[in-house]
C-alpha cells in the first residue's frame, strides 16, 4: 500500500516578498471596528503633518545641555522613593535605565542620611547612573530649616558630596505637612529658608512642590533666584497632602478634604512661566524648568515642553514607578517606547 502524499504549496511572489500579508490583512478585517476612533477622541493638542519628514531614526532627538549635562532624551526621572525595602532596586533600575537612554534624575528624600549612612546602598547610584547624567539629592524644606537653626547648613553639602550628586534638590510641600498626623511645622516661609541657604553654600540647586503645584508669586519668586532649575511637581498626579489626609481619621478628612484639592496643572504652569518670562524686563536668574505632575505618557511631555519658553525637560514619576519595581527588561522596554514616541512626535506633529 502505497502512502499518498500530497504537493508542497509553492509560495507565490508576493508572499515571498510580503511574509505576513495574509495574517496582517485578516488582522484589519477582524480589528477594523475595534480600532475606530471617534472625531471627539482626537487629540487637540496638535497638527499632525505627515508629508514633511522621513521616519525617525533611533536617538534622533539629539544630545543638548540641561543642568549642565549632557542630556540624550528630555525626560526626567522625579523623586520617587528611599528607605523601604524595594528602594535599592527602584534606584538602581532607573539609573541604569537613566544611563542607558541618557535622562537625568532626582533622588527620593534623602533625609534618612543626613547623619545615618544605613540606608545609603539605597540611594548610591552614581556608579550606575555614570557622571555624564545629572543626578541630584533631595531633601524637605523642613530639614534645610532645621539644618539652619542648628548653625549645620554643611551637612546638606556633606550629603550631596557622599552620594557623589551634582546638587540638591529643595521639595517645598507645606500642604504635605499640614495633612500629614506627625508632619513637621514650618517656621519661617519656605522662600526666607530657600534665600538663606543660598547664601550659605555654592551648591546647585533645584526647588519643587510636591504635587500641588505652584502659583505666579512663589514661581516669580524662585525665577528670580540663582537656582538651576524650578520643578514643577504640578496638580495631577500623585496628590501627597490627600495621601497624608487619608492616613488620618474621617472626622480630620471630611474637614480638610477641600483643602487638598488646590493646585495647579503642569499646563497652567507653564503659562504662567511663560508669563513671567514675558513681564519681566531683565533677565531670569533661573532659566530651566522640569515639567512635572500629571504627565502620563510622551506626548504630554512632548505638548508641555514645546509650549514653554524656557528651557525645558519634563518629569514623571508613577509611570517610572510602575516598571521600575520589576525586572529591568521591563523598564527598558517601557522607556524605549516612550523615546520612540518622542522621536515620532517630533518628527510628525506640530504643537498647535
Amino acid at each position: 500500500m502505497s502512502i499518498k502524499t500530497l504537493p508542497i504549496k509553492k509560495k507565490t511572489a508576493s508572499e515571498k516578498d510580503d511574509p505576513t500579508a495574509v495574517s496582517r490583512k485578516r488582522d484589519h478585517i477582524d480589528l477594523a471596528f475595534k480600532s475606530q476612533v471617534a472625531v471627539n477622541q482626537l487629540d487637540s493638542r496638535f497638527s499632525y503633518e505627515p508629508l514633511l519628514a522621513a521616519h525617525p531614526d533611533k536617538g534622533s532627538w539629539g544630545a543638548f545641555e540641561f543642568l549642565g549635562k549632557k542630556m540624550k532624551e528630555p525626560v526626567w526621572v522625579s523623586s520617587m522613593t528611599g528607605g523601604t525595602d524595594l528602594a535599592k532596586t527602584i534606584n538602581q533600575n532607573l539609573a541604569r535605565a537613566c544611563n542607558d537612554f541618557g535622562m537625568g534624575m532626582g533622588l527620593g528624600s534623602c533625609r534618612s542620611l543626613l547623619f545615618d549612612d544605613h540606608f545609603l546602598k539605597d540611594f548610591d547610584v552614581r556608579p550606575i547612573i555614570g557622571n555624564d547624567a545629572p543626578l541630584f539629592a533631595n531633601l524637605g524644606i523642613a530639614q534645610l530649616e532645621n539644618l539652619i537653626d542648628l548653625k549645620k547648613e554643611s551637612e546638606a553639602e556633606k550629603l550631596v558630596d557622599k552620594l557623589k550628586a551634582d546638587g540638591l534638590i529643595i521639595h517645598v510641600n507645606p500642604l504635605q505637612e499640614a495633612m500629614q498626623p506627625e508632619g513637621d511645622f514650618f517656621k519661617r516661609a519656605p522662600i526666607d529658608t530657600i534665600e538663606h541657604f543660598l547664601e550659605k553654600t555654592d551648591l546647585k540647586i533645584i526647588v519643587k512642590e510636591v504635587g500641588q503645584g505652584m502659583g505666579y508669586e512663589s514661581l516669580r519668586r524662585l525665577f528670580d533666584l540663582p537656582l538651576e532649575a524650578v520643578d514643577f511637581a504640578a496638580s495631577g498626579g500623585t496628590n501627597f497632602a490627600l495621601l497624608e489626609l487619608l492616613r488620618d481619621t474621617d472626622q480630620k478628612q471630611e474637614a480638610f478634604n477641600a483643602m487638598t484639592h488646590v493646585g495647579h496643572s503642569a499646563e497652567e504652569m507653564v503659562h504662567l512661566t511663560n508669563k513671567i518670562a514675558a513681564d519681566c524686563d531683565y533677565e531670569l536668574a533661573c532659566k530651566q524648568v522640569i515639567i512635572s505632575g500629571g504627565i502620563k505618557n510622551f506626548l504630554d511631555g512632548y505638548y508641555l515642553i514645546s509650549k514653554c519658553s524656557l528651557s525645558a525637560v519634563y518629569g514623571q514619576a508613577s509611570g517610572f514607578l510602575k516598571y521600575a519595581r520589576e525586572d529591568y527588561d521591563t523598564l527598558a522596554t517601557y522607556v524605549s517606547d516612550q523615546v520612540k514616541g518622542l522621536e515620532l512626535a517630533k518628527a510628525f506633529l506640530k504643537v498647535k
